[in-house]
């Protein structure tokens, strides 16, 4: 739990695309919040512009994207792509979701810190975010 003194860590949590179900996305975000982190889900049917100039208006150190309809391979390139064109260079970017493994090593050489998928932990999650980001 971040004292008085510390910076929390800010973390935005997206569900971009048509996928409706955002379940997951709740349980990460309220274990975030738990942790002791800023959490600011920007609910269904995000673009990937709205959730860039999200990150950039929150001045998020994290974003989690959660994903279950397989358009991921569209979705995360294009978001890392406008992030870079903002010089957004310094923010975690976390995947969840119906990602399959096969994907995983383009998605991480994209610039993906880490894939989670069902029955990933969310004390694996917190932690990783924790030792990820310095602030």
């Amino acid at each position: 739990m971040a004292t008085s003194t510390e910076k929390k860590i800010r973390v935005v949590v997206a569900k971009p695309g048509l996928d409706g179900h955002d379940r997951g996305a709740k349980i990460i975000a309220r274990a975030l919040r738990d942790a002791g982190m800023e959490v600011i889900y920007t609910g269904l049917h995000q673009t990937p512009e709205q959730i860039v100039e999200t990150v950039i208006q929150e001045d998020a150190d994290a974003v989690g994207l959660s994903i279950l309809s397989g358009a991921h391979m569209t979705l995360v390139p294009r978001i890392l792509e406008l992030l870079s064109e903002q010089g957004v260079n310094d923010v975690l970017i976390t995947l969840g979701g119906t990602i399959p493994a096969d994907d995983v090593p383009q998605l991480k050489a994209l610039g993906v810190a880490e894939v989670f998928g069902p029955g990933a932990s969310t004390q694996d999650i917190v932690d990783f975010i924790r030792g990820a980001v310095r602030v």
